[in-house]
């Protein structure tokens, strides 16, 4: 095979021409330790509390504590594909969920991503989990009732739209049939309902959305799940992700209830990742 210097001359020119000459800039450090779905990374200088980290196998983690020399990291989902000596790189952005009328009937996880097998979502527009909470000035009177549909509740101790009220009880007494009664009752209301469901068995997340859905109440829902069986910080920002959702609504001028199921359980979540990194388990 003869080669002619006119035609390696036309290759090499043509190749110098396309030749695009990209740089990606990016911070990164080293996983220093790792396990109980907390990983301590060095070298992320400049990275902000909150902030997203990518980790080489795709999955990601949440910056908690911001030292000195390293950094905490709560990682979102399994840690066994993470390991000692590892990149962790910046993203540049804080945990964000997916909000809009994609979610109405479908069941998430914490993440906001669908588990219910009905395929992906459309999301409108992601928002940050910690948002600054709108000031007094800017809130309106509680001035109109939400109808739990329970009327010992309706007439003693009404709940207003705009408050909080908090359901206390032993086990076994009824709690989460209060809640879900009240999320059946709004239909037709023009209410959007978010159910939080924080450290519970999936059997028992799965019959309350079976029960949703025969009420026909999955049609103005979203349930947000983080069970017992997944690592705490997902139970630990489940109820962020449910109130940066419900708050996408609120800021469209509609009613939105949102219930968490329970409170105990994210304390419980808190408080085992405040002791894994060495941080004050109070609040």
């Amino acid at each position: 095979m003869e080669l002619r210097p006119e035609e390696i001359t036309k290759i090499i020119r043509s190749q110098i021409k396309n030749y695009e000459h990209k740089m990606e800039a990016s911070e990164t450090g080293v996983v220093i330790t790792v396990g109980d779905g907390i990983a301590t990374a060095s070298g992320l200088d400049k990275c902000m509390s909150g902030e997203l980290v990518e980790f080489p196998d795709g999955s990601f983690g949440m910056a908690q504590n911001l030292e000195e020399d390293t950094v905490s990291i709560t990682i979102l989902g399994s840690d066994q594909g993470i390991k000692e000596g590892d990149t962790v790189k910046r993203t540049g952005r804080v945990v964000s969920v997916p909000v809009g009328k994609g979610l109405i009937g479908r069941v998430v996880n914490a993440l906001g991503e669908p588990i219910d097998g009905k395929g992906t979502i459309e999301a409108e527009t992601y928002r940050a989990i910690e948002m600054p909470a709108p000031g007094i000035i800017e809130r309106q009177h509680v001035a109109r009732p939400l109808q739990t549909g329970i009327k010992a509740i309706d007439s003693m101790i009404p709940i207003g739209r705009g408050q909080r009220e908090l359901i206390i009880g032993d086990r076994q007494t009824g709690k989460t049939t209060i809640a879900t009664d009240t999320i059946l009752n709004q239909k037709g209301k023009d209410c959007i309902c978010i159910y939080v469901a924080i450290g519970q068995k999936r059997s028992t997340v799965a019959q309350v959305v079976e029960s949703l859905a025969l009420g026909g109440a999955m049609d103005y829902t979203i349930v947000v799940s983080a069970t017992a069986s997944e690592l705490s910080p997902m139970q630990y920002i489940a109820p962020y992700a449910g109130c940066s959702m419900g708050e996408y609504f609120m800021y469209q001028g509609k009613d939105v209830l949102v219930i968490y199921d329970d409170l105990s359980k994210h304390a419980v979540a808190y408080r085992a990742i405040s002791l894994l990194i060495r941080r004050p388990p109070g609040r």
